[in-house]
């Protein structure tokens, strides 16, 4: 029985370590060396090469390195009798939760604007009081981002697919969406990537928000329409967006984004998986797997998540 670690573009080294230390009798491979593909029962991975997983006649479980999972639910071939499980980190939660607020704090006092001039010139900026954040997706991350945010102060709402009427805040449910957006000045998507989340972040979701409302996306790439959000912003709809999330990563040279001084990027850095943090989850899974136990964390394909 063997373990995989497929990560192209993505250094295995810190994971193949860490995986010995955590289970020293565990045979581990280090995609894309040498290896007698039926051994292997249990593969961890990001973003494999499509069609990969087909190749494995005795494959049981596939791990996720991270909390999203998008990146192996939309092959089409990963076989159906196969399991797909998924990292959930109470330090992924606390990173995300710290730069969430960092983005929107920057945006209300527009710090980095002040980094990057030199003259001694005073600018207005907003409130806490006076802002009602709206998150989309209110799941381990995003609750987690609410509360942060409430702590602050901010008034906050989430967005789901169904209503939470006993939560701390109000949850929208998926048609009450456009009351949700009506009354949102900061929109934080936090959405699982799903068939139906793809391109949510649209002109027409932008154009139900209030004028100059400002746009976090730290999901997905994929869910925002790049062109929509470029002339949202161009016509002064929307104020601007701190996107950490892009179709293409690294996001190419010549992308718009880079010249328009009202969008922010970062390099996908919201929060970051630690191997020393996760791989004892993985662990867990793979012996529970080996004695036939119930898996923890598993998505439900047919939710995406």
């Amino acid at each position: 029985m063997s373990v995989i670690v497929i990560s192209p573009g993505r250094d295995p080294e810190a994971w193949v370590q860490e995986l010995k230390n955590q289970h020293p009798g565990m045979k581990i491979i280090a995609y894309p060396e040498e290896h007698a593909k039926e051994e292997v029962e249990y593969a961890v991975t990001w973003k494999h090469p499509r069609g990969i997983f087909k190749n494995y006649p005795n494959l049981k479980v596939i791990a996720s390195m991270g909390a999203g999972v998008d990146h192996i639910t939309s092959d089409p071939e990963i076989p159906e009798n196969v399991t797909i499980t998924r990292i959930i980190d109470d330090q992924l939660t606390i990173d995300m939760s710290a730069f969430v607020l960092a983005l929107v704090m920057n945006h209300l006092r527009d710090l980095s604007f002040h980094h990057n001039h030199t003259s001694w010139e005073q600018t207005d900026y907003l409130r806490i009081e006076d802002q009602h954040i709206g998150v989309m997706g209110v799941g381990v991350l995003g609750s987690a981002v609410v509360k942060t945010l409430t702590n602050v102060g901010f008034e906050v709402s989430g967005w789901a697919t169904q209503p939470k009427p006993d939560a701390a805040i109000t949850i929208y449910g998926e048609d009450q969406l456009d009351e949700f957006l009506s009354q949102t000045n900061i929109l934080v998507c936090l959405l699982p990537l799903t068939q139906q989340t793809e391109n949510i972040l649209n002109k027409e979701l932008f154009q139900k928000l209030p004028k100059g409302a400002y746009i976090i996306n730290v999901a997905r790439g994929q869910h925002l329409v790049e062109h929509d959000l470029l002339e949202m912003v161009d016509t002064g709809h929307l104020s601007g967006a701190s996107l950490d999330v892009f179709r293409k990563e690294p996001l190419p040279e010549e992308h718009p984004f880079w010249k328009n001084p009202k969008i922010r990027i970062s390099p996908h850095i919201a929060s970051v998986t630690d191997p020393r943090k996760v791989v004892p989850q993985l662990v867990q899974n793979y012996i529970r797997m080996t004695e036939g136990k119930p898996l923890k964390n598993i998505v439900k394909r047919q939710k995406g998540y």
